[in-house]
């Protein structure tokens, strides 16, 4: 039986920074990374922006140089995932059938892309877009002729998805099935102004719609119909609609979880010696009001996965990382502070018709969060608004002459 000291499973953003950040911190026992891909770790955002309009090889997607493992005698077992975790054994069996023995197990695999679960979901050209696999699939259809698609899902991946393929040229129609996009992760400023951006592009773009199902020919989708019965054709589906946290093994092997796999403020499951970081981890987040939740960026990735490997070089500190996030569509830099779950008020900084302005949010006269377009000062200044919990006065907050710093 193979062993090593730790086994990282998952080897995109949280996989690999736990891996380096073991090495960073002086850490010089076995370290093996499971990877369910053929690939080293590489960036995901980009998937769905640069990489997808072809504005970035995918070499330059890699997180390190694939010879940079090598150097750091960080293992890699590539193309398997693990099948069964032995918390009492400290074993893991892998899908190939092997067997591996840890010291200490982090489990930073991620999610799975959300299916749909209607009719013909599963026919030849019905896309999601979280892998490499997916994307070049779906690049190599738009190269062969695909021109009209639809895409289901109004979160940011659908319209990223949606920006990038009407700048290649296709035909998009998007759709929605809740009465604006973004509604689970923004304020309706937000929303309205996206909606607009993505029509004036040319998207037609529906929300409060439901899909029936999937209807193809000969194994390949033709349309999509709506539950109202219109059927619009196409060559090519993509469905942005979530993901759903890969942690069945862990909540099979008695790890406490329901939408996701628990952790503590070290990020331990409730197994012994084992950690879980990223996109499928719950954790109390402070800057959610201690709301159990999964966060789902790189930041906490990458932010997770430092904590536990410094943990494990036996510097325990509690997990306390700042959030934040973005989204690229069309020339518009979306970047987020904070988390506005819970909100009860908004205060809008400038004009969206200038299409550069901010979105504060607001728990009790407090700053959670902002939403900025386009507007990077705000971004900057206003997160050290919502760390300071500030309470500032809502006409100086919508005054987008006033540097918000002013107002700590």
């Amino acid at each position: 039986m193979d062993k090593a000291d730790v086994i990282i499973v998952g080897a995109g953003h949280a996989g690999a920074q736990c891996a380096i950040a073991l090495r960073q911190n002086g850490f010089e026992g076995t370290i093996t990374v499971v990877g369910r891909e053929p690939e080293y770790p590489y960036e995901r955002p980009p998937l769905s922006k640069e990489y997808f309009a072809r504005d970035k090889t995918f070499d330059r997607l890699y997180i390190r140089p694939p010879t940079f493992w090598a150097e750091k005698q960080i293992h890699f077992e590539l193309g398997v995932e693990v099948s069964k975790v032995d918390p009492a054994a400290h074993t893991v069996t892998l899908s190939n059938g092997d067997t591996l023995e840890y010291g200490h197990l982090v489990w930073a695999t991620g999610g799975d892309a959300r299916r749909l679960s209607c009719s013909g979901a599963d026919l030849a050209g019905v896309h999601t877009v979280r892998t490499r696999q997916d994307c070049d699939t779906l690049m190599a259809e738009i190269d062969d002729g695909t021109r009209n698609v639809v895409v289901i899902g109004g979160g940011y991946i659908g319209l990223e998805a949606a920006a990038v393929l009407t700048k290649l040229g296709c035909k998009v129609t998007l759709l929605e099935a809740l009465d604006r996009v973004l509604a689970r992760v923004a304020g309706e400023e937000l929303s309205a102004f996206y909606e607009k951006e993505h029509r004036d592009h040319g998207v037609d773009l529906r929300t409060g719609v439901a899909v029936d199902c999937i209807l193809g020919e000969n194994g390949k989708v033709s349309a999509v119909k709506l539950a109202d019965g219109e059927e619009l054709a196409c060559e090519a589906v993509i469905v942005g609609i979530g993901i759903v946290p890969a942690v069945g093994p862990l909540i099979l092997a008695g790890a406490a979880g329901a939408n996701g796999v628990d952790v503590d403020e070290y990020c331990k499951t409730s197994l012994p010696d084992v950690f879980a970081v990223g996109d499928c981890a719950a954790f109390a987040c402070d800057y959610a009001g201690g709301v159990v939740m999964r966060v789902e960026s790189v930041q906490n990735a990458n932010d997770m996965a430092t904590c536990v490997a410094k943990q494990i070089c036996g510097d325990e500190q509690e997990y306390r990382s700042f959030p934040w996030f973005w989204s690229n569509q069309y020339d518009l830099r979306l970047q987020t502070a904070g988390i506005n779950a819970g909100f009860d008020n908004t205060v809008l900084r400038g004009d969206p018709e200038d299409r550069a302005f901010s979105v504060v949010y607001l728990r009790e006269g407090r700053v959670v969060a902002l939403d900025c377009v386009n507007m990077v000062k705000d971004y900057v200044q206003g997160r050290k608004l919502v760390e300071a919990k500030a309470t500032p006065s809502l006409d100086a907050l919508a005054d987008k002459d006033t540097p918000l710093k002013e107002l700590l």
